[in-house]
């Protein structure tokens, strides 16, 4: 004798009525092949289905297939990445830095920018960085390959005292210099300082 539970159904018999019921077997409909995101042609249904329920309307979307597009994107990657360069395994400049040459320069420039101008704190400290800009993009000119530039300007009122201006650096004597250049009017001095150091 079964025992059954508060509110079990029975198991009732199969309908013997249709007899085609319970011979064949429930046939299953076959699924349509998704379109390739790969192909042309169906990349802008692809985003069209995705984007179905949103808000948004996809109108016409140009595939990634062309060259143009492809590209702009190398030239995007290329201007974020770092460069890199293979060890070259020199140990010397291909051009040696010449300190006369580029103390001529940096004379020059202090000449033109500070010909009419007079001492301001306020503006010199803006004046300095200007200046030091503009130095470093004259040397770069010169093409002095794998060197690093370190620029200091300095502005010295004229009160009547003595300054003396020292700076220690390790380095190689053999390729590594330094460049002082100087501007003086009658209420200040204007000091450039250049060192130049060689990358291996």
């Amino acid at each position: 004798m079964d025992k059954r539970g508060r509110g079990a159904k029975m198991s009732s018999p199969q309908n013997t009525q249709n007899p085609s019921n319970s011979q064949t077997p429930p046939t299953t409909a076959k699924k349509e092949r998704r379109p390739s995101m790969f192909d042309k042609e169906s990349y802008a249904q692809i985003l069209k289905e995705r984007l179905r329920d949103s808000i948004h309307d996809v109108q016409y979307v140009e595939p990634p297939f062309d060259d143009s597009i492809a590209d702009i994107g190398k030239e995007w990657k290329s201007a974020l990445a770092k460069l890199k360069f293979a060890n070259s395994y020199r140990m010397e400049p291909l051009k040696k830095f010449q300190a006369h040459t580029v103390e001529i320069k940096v004379q020059q420039i202090l000449k033109e920018s500070l010909k009419d101008v007079k001492y301001d704190e306020k503006v010199f400290s803006h004046l300095s960085l200007e200046l030091a800009d503009r130095i470093l993009l004259a040397i770069k000119e010169f093409g002095f390959h794998r060197y690093k530039f370190i620029i200091k300007i300095l502005f010295i009122q004229k009160t009547g005292q003595a300054i003396n201006v020292a700076s220690r650096w390790i380095w190689d004597v053999a390729w590594d210099s330094w460049v002082a250049a100087k501007h003086e009017t009658e209420t200040y001095v204007a000091l450039a300082l250049v060192f130049a150091l060689y990358c291996e």
